[in-house]
């Protein structure tokens, strides 16, 4: 069972390969969608969510295209996967109203979510794009 939704897997592989390819110049929705093998159209809703959410910014213009809104050591995968999250939220019908799910099972959950939180806000984006470095 995935804890991570498959966007949320791709808003921080894209938010990584922004800081690797973004040094001198903005990485275009094209050129990150090629280097995931993905439609740009997969990853434009994750992208502007994360400009909305202030982790990345969008630039326009023929050499646009998107880099980091804040230092990649400030940025976390909590942040990302929060950003991400917004974008789903659209796909997701909502919960039925029911005592259960809001008595026991989303006080539950939110614990968990809470936890899960507090350890991805450990990992910033300067961490995993070393990391990536490293293996490259």
């Amino acid at each position: 069972m995935p804890l991570l939704s498959r966007k949320g897997i791709l808003a921080i592989a894209a938010v990584i390969d922004v800081t690797l390819h973004g040094s001198e110049r903005p990485v275009s929705a094209k050129h990150l969608a090629e280097r995931h093998n993905l439609p740009p159209r997969h990853l434009e809703p994750v992208l502007q969510a994360l400009v909305r959410d202030g982790v990345l910014k969008g630039i326009r213009g023929p050499h646009g295209g998107y880099a980091l809104a804040r230092d990649s050591r400030a940025i976390t995968a909590d942040d990302i996967l929060r950003a991400a999250g917004k974008a789903e939220d659209h796909d997701n019908p909502p919960l039925a109203e029911s005592s259960l799910v809001n008595d026991v099972v989303l006080p539950a959950l939110i614990r968990a979510e809470e936890a899960f939180s507090t350890a991805l806000s450990g990992i910033s984006v300067a961490d995993l794009a070393a990391r990536a470095k490293r293996l490259a």
